[in-house]
């Protein structure tokens, strides 16, 4: 029987970024399914050797194959994040953040929690400008349609998995923007009836999360407020670069059209090519990938099988394991493997009586 078969760009990266490529590989050939790679090297020295071309490439790949597994990059001149953002207008970004066994942390409650963010807009869209040699303005730009957008997200994710969103923002004190966000969520909230939705203040929140993280499931925030979130959830998980997440555009429908997977964490030159790097938040972003394929059941395999051995205490030496990267990966394939095989397996008839 055929496998099914699908194409998917890979945007190769620096420092660690080789050897998380090899472990996709390794993974991806554990599965049922045939993943055709289409390559992008965005590794600095080829952004600064081809400079908007390897931009060019990259769009055009994207757009072609749908979806996209992007590497750890260097910022340099320009960060390839904002570029391919901006360039292919994606203007939702959803981070998962949990507990992950063997991750250190001070926090001793039980994280889960979907985090979508608005990715444009906000101050973060206009740098500023000084007003003579005392003071400095820059101009907070909210808008309609990817507030719309991430607002359907947010509910359509919260009706598959029986979950409740939570928007938040300052709307007591940024009435006209902030306002116009929860307006355009509470509008979207009433397309979907059976999904429980609450609001809360921002600064509000971040004490309750941390207060009572249970009560949170997924929370529809502001470009720059969905930064803080994610920068203080993931350090309550233990790490701010073990996780990943999906920068998603969208077409008149509300379907994506276009979506880019990434690991949360850095280039990590220091430990390149030694067998050290950490491949969890890159597996993690091609399960999220393996979701938006269709291809359920096996990213939940992928999933499930890297943070059981994590639990299991086979760990790479960042979370005090002996696995070098390779060894972490093959362990993980094997596991997804064995899963998979299992899920086929015909059920036995129950014997006669």
């Amino acid at each position: 029987m055929n496998r099914p078969s699908y194409r998917v760009t890979e945007l190769l990266g620096d420092g660690i970024g080789a050897e998380l490529s090899e472990a996709v590989h390794r993974l991806a050939g554990a599965l049922p399914v045939h993943l055709e790679f289409v390559p992008v090297d965005l590794r600095v020295e080829n952004r600064r050797a081809r400079g908007k071309a390897i931009y060019d490439e990259a769009v055009e790949k994207i757009l072609d194959t749908k979806v996209a597994l992007k590497h750890p990059t260097a910022t340099t001149e320009e960060s390839p994040n904002a570029v391919l953002r901006r360039r292919l207008d994606l203007s939702v970004i959803h981070r998962p953040v949990y507990t992950i066994p063997g991750v250190p942390t001070n926090f001793r409650r039980e994280l889960d929690l979907d985090i979508v963010r608005i990715a444009t807009g906000g101050t973060y869209d206009d740098p500023g400008r000084m007003i003579g040699e005392d003071g400095a303005v820059s101009l907070r730009i909210v808008e309609r349609r990817p507030v719309r957008e991430a607002a359907r997200y947010a509910f359509n994710l919260a009706r598959k998995t029986s979950k409740s969103v939570t928007s938040s923002s300052k709307y007591t004190i940024q009435k006209a923007t902030d306002g116009l966000f929860e307006k355009v969520a509470d509008e979207v909230a009433g397309q979907f009836p059976e999904v429980p939705h609450s609001v809360e203040l921002f600064d509000a929140l971040l004490g309750k999360v941390i207060m009572a993280p249970q009560k949170f499931q997924i929370v529809l925030v502001l470009n720059e407020y969905g930064d803080f979130l994610s920068d203080m959830a993931c350090g309550l998980a233990g790490s701010l670069g073990i996780g990943a997440s999906a920068n998603l555009a969208f077409d008149a429908s509300a379907v994506v059209r276009t979506a880019l997977f990434d690991a949360a964490h850095g280039t990590a030159p220091d430990i390149a090519g030694k067998q050290l790097a950490n491949p969890t938040a890159i597996f993690l972003a091609f399960s999220m990938l393996l979701y938006q394929l269709g291809e359920i059941s096996l990213g939940q395999a992928v999933k499930n099988a890297t943070l059981d051995l994590l639990r299991e205490g086979v760990r790479t030496p960042d979370l005090g394991g002996t696995e070098s990267t390779s060894s972490f990966t093959e362990a993980v394939a094997e596991a997804v493997a064995r899963r998979v095989a299992e899920k086929s397996r015909p059920q036995s008839a129950e014997p006669a009586g």
